[in-house]
């Protein structure tokens, strides 16, 4: 459904109504209600682009099955935990804030949004079976993690999980999984937040609307917006602007030009599934299950077969598979997005990456000239029993990975997502990719400390932002608070019906 409310000369302009936009603005306005707030989206309807629910896996990361934020140590062989135990702390961020929205009436019926479901992680072979159990032992000796089950059982992993074990070989195989995972549709969540923020006094959210061009002045930020309906282009101001476009976000920091986006790049990586509406398929599995690394691949293509709960119905997804795009965007994404965004200050960063990343290239060139069989081989090593007929394909959303220039080299952020904010902290620009959707509240409650801190600094401010982020100011990952994580983990439950 369209969205035409505007505010003229906001507080605060945000651009893009993905996961990031819609709880920073519902964040904002909940902690200082006198802001104004505009929002733009390029799109006919809400959070269309990487927060749509069949744009992206839906995991609620928090650490718990994906192998690549568990790396082993080098020196002594041991499993490093500590990335997944971050990333738990900070999903759970999103679960309390979440959690908050409804219990304050912002939003209702969070099953439409979160849904329990478990996260195990599967591995075979007779190193990554004893790489799993390292890292289980790693993982259960934290309080986040001390519900987590490891087994090489073939009858136990069955129950958990009985298409992988359908048609399966003798190979060594291992599983762990935890209960306390979650499936999430993140269009959901930002259309119900965007939803109650367009109710609020001084607040607007317009579909249909491309913002063309970033202009600095004394004021702030000169947002220059078209129109995609009637064509006008118009202007509008703000003290503080937030560029949560996802692949748009590299060209609008460009036209901003502002000192930190310097010499940054984009590189396109288009995402497809393959997809199972089988009920006698659909019906056998429970679960999101986690792989380890394909070989030959990047880190970024771990293959995970998914249970999702969208429009309605439960489904079942495989993948990811990557495809070459030059598009940033999937629905208003243009195939000169990636030639446009080569400038001269970040043209020899490109080209170092594309020198130095010939696995990364290589492997894009594989993956868009799979057939259907090459696909159904990959989705054999978790499904042995899988057959053609039961499956199809299906185009996702397009990841732009952020290339910068680092200590003088260049580099691909695979993984985490990162904010740039310029000097006077006026405009906050997102990059990177997973697991952002995810720990999207705490990326925004950086971009609130950072950008609006004088919010924080009192108390009425400090209880507001308690009462929405119970923890925002504790370490739930220290020793010694598991039972106020515990006491909070509960309350978050019980508000989204995870229990």
């Amino acid at each position: 459904m369209p969205h035409s409310t505007h505010i003229q000369n906001p507080d605060v302009i945000l651009i893009g109504s993905g996961v990031m936009s819609a709880n920073l603005a519902a964040l904002l306005k909940r902690l200082e209600p006198s802001l104004s707030i505009q929002v733009y989206e390029v799109t006919e309807e809400l959070a269309q682009e990487s927060s749509h629910g069949w744009n992206n896996a839906g995991t609620g990361h928090a650490g718990i099955c994906e192998l690549s934020y568990t790396p082993t140590h080098e020196a002594d062989g041991t499993v490093k935990v500590g990335k997944a135990i971050e990333i738990f702390e900070q999903f759970d961020h999103s679960k309390q804030f979440w959690a908050y929205a409804v219990a304050s009436g912002m939003v209702e019926k969070p099953r439409e949004f979160i849904t329990p479901l478990p996260h195990i992680s599967f591995v075979h072979g007779e190193k990554m079976v004893a790489y799993l159990k390292a890292r289980y032992e790693g993982m259960a000796a934290h309080h986040f993690f001390k519900e987590m089950e490891f087994s090489t059982d073939r009858d136990k992993i069955r129950s958990w999980a009985p298409l992988l074990l359908d048609k399966r070989g003798d190979v060594p195989i291992a599983a762990t999984k935890m209960d306390a995972g979650t499936d999430v549709n993140f269009g959901n969540i930002s259309r119900k937040l965007l939803g109650w923020l367009e109710k609020q006094a001084g607040c607007g959210v317009a579909t249909n609307h491309r913002v063309t061009n970033l202009t600095k002045n004394d004021q702030g930020w000169e947002v220059e917006v078209k129109d995609l309906v009637s064509g006008a282009t118009h202007h509008n101001n703000a003290k503080f602007v937030f560029v949560g476009a996802g692949g748009g976000s590299l060209g609008l920091l460009q036209k901003a030009d502002i000192p930190e986006a310097k010499g940054l790049g984009g590189f396109p990586i288009g995402g497809q599934w393959l997809v199972c509406d089988n009920p006698e398929i659909v019906a056998q599995h429970e679960a999101k299950v986690y792989g380890q690394p394909l070989d030959s691949a990047p880190t970024m293509a771990v293959p995970h077969l998914d249970t999702r709960y969208l429009d309605g119905k439960k489904t079942l997804l495989f993948g990811p598979f990557a495809a070459w795009t030059t598009k940033f965007l999937h629905k208003k994404g243009s195939y000169l997005d990636l030639p446009l965004s080569v400038k001269p200050d970040n043209l020899a960063t490109l080209i170092k990456i594309g020198l130095s990343n010939m696995p990364l290239v290589k492997y894009l060139v594989q993956q868009g000239t799979q057939s259907m069989d090459d696909r159904m081989e990959v989705l054999h090593v978790f499904y042995p029993g899988a057959k053609t007929e039961d499956w199809k394909l299906i185009d996702a959303g397009i990841r732009v990975q952020a290339i910068k220039k680092t200590d003088g080299e260049a580099g691909i952020v695979h993984y985490g997502t990162e904010v740039i904010t310029n000097e006077d902290k006026s405009i906050s620009a997102l990059l990177g990719a997973s697991p952002g959707a995810s720990v999207s509240v705490n990326i925004v409650m950086e971009v609130i400390k950072k950008c609006f801190g004088h919010l924080l600094e009192t108390a009425e401010g400090k209880a507001r932002m308690k009462e929405m982020i119970p923890s925002w100011d504790e370490d739930l990952k220290k020793p010694g608070m598991e039972g106020r994580y515990q006491e909070i983990e509960r309350r978050s439950n019980e508000l989204l019906q995870l229990g």
